[in-house]
């Protein structure tokens, strides 16, 4: 009997789309196809040919906009608003790959600085590392296809793409513009399967390099089974902590931190969750903070006016629930929300001076609730904001620019805001996580440069 998936819309759990998972029996014909591609260069996508098919897809896209937010919002939930802005971050993404193709270059080589050197001349050139195996995430599901599969496509491998289950229609979609826009079959291919058949895939040796966004758990799983020589490129989750300063500028910072902190129901893996504050201003910004948060509206994505969706799954409420719950218990004030809406849409929750062991404070919350520590020492606050093991994104609000850049320098972080909220992402910036929150950079040039490799050719003659 065929294996399936159901695709179910977050808010109210109805039925989107069942889809059938691939069989174990058939890995061995995809790798193959994608093995074989690349192993004749006859086949290789010439430069020009993968701007062409990048522009014409992006294209594309702009024209089936709506189309792609209402896709969006039906399988991941993301508010009809943050849904149209990631498909707008999406077109821009391919764009972007499209025009790094022509960065895609080697360097000469001095030669002739000793004996041993003369009548040389060399060169580097890039080439594609090989076959990509790609798993991806729910929280952003056609960005984040774009940032493994338009990077693939610019660097010139064919790529196998693993959507998340919850979430494989965008990719799909992406999928169907690119061969649209003229990728020829075989270059990319879609797989919906479970973990194990995944596995299969992504720790084969015809793999080259593993783009994955997720739990760190799966990740460093998943490393530790690579075969010699594939590299990987890791993207997990942080608890991204903010320092707030007694001179932060209030008209500016509510907004954003509210924003940060409860985009996309919190499920993003540099949302604002733990924000220190300076005792001197911490009433106030408990009192504003809490007055926005509780302004916002929750509920149906696909309702303009809502601000914060539903959680991918009742799975995900129950446990944010569970951790709410437990937090109270072991100390912390509930200023604001706290409790369950519906199965899947929970209230936007702010949590006051939580317990450094309570599981809010230790974990990455993945969910609609920000926690707020109060402090008279920046320096132990920022050894607090450190302690974890997980490191991604930080940030803090002062306009004093020696204690910014100070307090800039001492967080371990790979990003660090400053007067701006940890949730910032440009496509064309380095982005990751650092320690146990990932390996490498990514952003579209960076990854693009991760899925190529350097090649020398020394010439040799007595006429140079």
């Amino acid at each position: 009997m065929e294996k399936t998936t159901k695709i179910i819309f977050p808010y109210d759990l109805s039925l989107v789309k069942e889809l059938p998972l691939l069989d174990k029996s058939e890995v061995d014909i995809i790798l193959n196809t994608a093995q074989s591609l690349f192993n004749d260069q006859s086949n290789w996508i010439p430069a020009f040919k993968r701007i062409e098919i990048l522009e014409k897809a992006a294209a594309i896209m702009n024209d089936r906009s709506e189309e792609l937010i209402h896709l969006a919002i039906s399988e991941g939930g993301k508010p009809y608003k943050d849904s149209k802005a990631e498909i707008l971050r999406a077109i821009k993404g391919v764009k972007l790959a499209a025009e790094h193709i022509a960065q895609i270059k080697g360097e000469q080589i001095p030669m002739g600085l000793t004996e041993a050197s003369v009548n040389r001349i060399a060169f580097t050139t890039k080439e594609p590392i090989g076959v990509v195996a790609a798993v991806s995430a729910f929280n952003h599901p056609l960005n984040l296809a774009v940032h493994q599969i338009a990077t693939a496509v610019a660097a010139g491998c064919p790529v196998i793409f693993k959507p998340s289950s919850n979430t494989p229609l965008s990719g799909l979609a992406l999928a169907d513009i690119l061969k649209e826009a003229g990728l020829p079959d075989g270059w990319l291919q879609v797989v919906l399967c479970d973990n194990e058949t995944a596995e299969l895939i992504v720790t084969d040796s015809r793999i080259h390099f593993l783009t994955f966004i997720g739990s760190a758990k799966v990740g460093w799983s998943l490393k530790s089974k690579l075969p010699p020589g594939t590299r990987c490129a890791l993207e997990h989750g942080g608890a991204a902590p903010v320092i707030v300063e007694s001179d932060a500028d209030f008209s500016e910072m509510i907004p954003d931190l509210v924003k940060g902190g409860f985009y996309h129901a919190g499920q993003v893996c540099v949302s604002v969750q733990k924000i220190y504050v300076n005792q001197e201003i911490c009433d106030r910004f408990v009192e504003e903070f809490s007055q926005a948060a509780n302004k916002l509206i929750v509920g149906n994505p696909f309702d303009e006016k809502t601000d914060v969706g539903p959680l991918i799954t009742t799975k995900e409420v129950n446990r944010v629930e569970e951790w709410v719950n437990e937090a109270i218990e072991e100390g912390a004030k509930l200023i604001a929300g706290g409790k369950r809406i519906s199965d899947t849409c929970f209230e936007t929750t702010i949590l006051f001076n939580p317990s450094e062991n309570s599981k809010v404070s230790t974990n990455e919350i993945f969910g609609p609730v920000v926690c707020i520590y109060p402090f008279t020492n920046r320096d132990e606050a920022i050894q607090k904001a450190n302690a974890l093991e997980v490191h991604f994104q930080a940030a803090v609000f002062t306009k004093n620019i020696d204690m910014a850049l100070d307090t800039a320098k001492k967080l371990n972080a790979t990003a660090v805001m400053i007067n701006d909220n940890t949730a910032f992402r440009v496509d064309w910036m380095p982005f990751g996580g650092r320690d146990s929150s990932g390996l490498g950079m990514g952003g579209i040039s960076y990854t693009i440069e991760d899925m190529t490799r350097e090649k020398l050719t020394v010439f040799k003659s007595k006429f140079l």
